[in-house]
């Protein structure tokens, strides 16, 4: 927690914030001056300490996970590397779909995508869904172009044309909820305004902030305006898994056991109108599970 501490020096008392982290077995203080009195914008002043902080220490980290992952690969025979993909695609495809309700199990997914047996007794819309994220999941990662509204829309209906032929690929005309959220996404005639701006911010922004930083905020701000009338999730975990790959980052899963707290920072970012909440929870997660390559 991010603390005002008063020194008095010679009657007159100095303001400063501090914050402690810990690194291993030890803590550390981290201070900055503010003057001889609270400015007025301290909230402002806190945010950007924090950001700071654990942007120093953060983004090394996931830089040595960079480097550390790319040398790992670079000598990984090439078909060790085909099922540690393989592997990647069916968790992922089943976190994915199970997260937006699909009923299929890891183990009827996995015998879906690698051996083509259809689960019985399982709505065909979820087998379906499933191979079309495989396979346009693989397509992405050979894709050398960079993101664009017309590449999100093709990826769109690759997903559904086959199940819900009637929205594929094609912004969202209408009102739609988020079950079990307070955020109301954008009204309709805000979407197409909003999307062309959000491919503005990406270009702008694609070679200025860190990778894994790039991927955490494009699915926030793609998955806030939801375009579409059903998938924003799968695609903006997607584009999250696009830009990380294009970067040379290893690709993140979220768990479908782990959706709750997933959910929560995602909402408390839109309803709080701070992006730093979704982003700090994604980068953590980021670095937890690519541990190993910090040790």
């Amino acid at each position: 927690m991010v603390r005002i501490k008063a020194k008095v020096l010679k009657d007159h008392i100095y303001y400063y914030l501090e914050h402690s982290i810990r690194e291993g077995k030890q803590i550390h203080k981290k201070q900055i001056y503010l003057g001889r009195k609270i400015p007025s914008n301290i909230d402002k002043i806190k945010r950007k300490f924090l950001d700071d902080i654990y942007g120093e220490k953060w983004f090394a980290d996931l830089d040595r996970i960079k480097q550390r992952h790319s040398k790992e690969h670079r000598t990984m025979p090439h078909s060790v590397k085909e099922k540690e993909l393989e592997i990647f695609t069916i968790k992922f495809t089943y976190d994915t779909q199970r997260i937006e309700g699909s009923t299929l199990t890891h183990r009827e997914t996995a015998d879906l995508l690698e051996r083509g047996i259809t689960p019985k007794n399982k709505p065909i819309r979820d087998v379906k869904e499933a191979e079309a994220h495989r396979d346009l999941f693989y397509e992405l990662l050979k894709i050398k172009k960079d993101l664009s509204l017309q590449m999100v829309l093709d990826w769109h209906w690759k997903l559904f044309n086959l199940t819900k032929s009637d929205i594929a690929g094609k912004l969202r005309k209408q009102q739609v909820a988020i079950s079990g959220s307070k955020f109301v996404p954008p009204s309709p005639v805000e979407v197409y305004p909003m999307i062309t701006d959000f491919f503005k911010w990406y270009n702008a922004h694609k070679n200025r902030l860190h990778s894994v930083e790039l991927a955490s905020m494009a699915h926030l701000k793609f998955v806030t305006i939801h375009p579409f009338g059903d998938g924003n999730g799968r695609i903006s975990r997607l584009m999250m898994n696009f830009v990380l790959n294009k970067k040379g980052f290893p690709m993140l899963n979220i768990p479908y056991e782990g959706r709750n707290s997933y959910y929560n920072a995602l909402e408390r970012s839109h309803m709080k109108n701070d992006d730093r909440i979704f982003l700090q929870w994604l980068i953590k997660r980021y670095i937890k599970e690519y541990r190993r390559y910090l040790k």
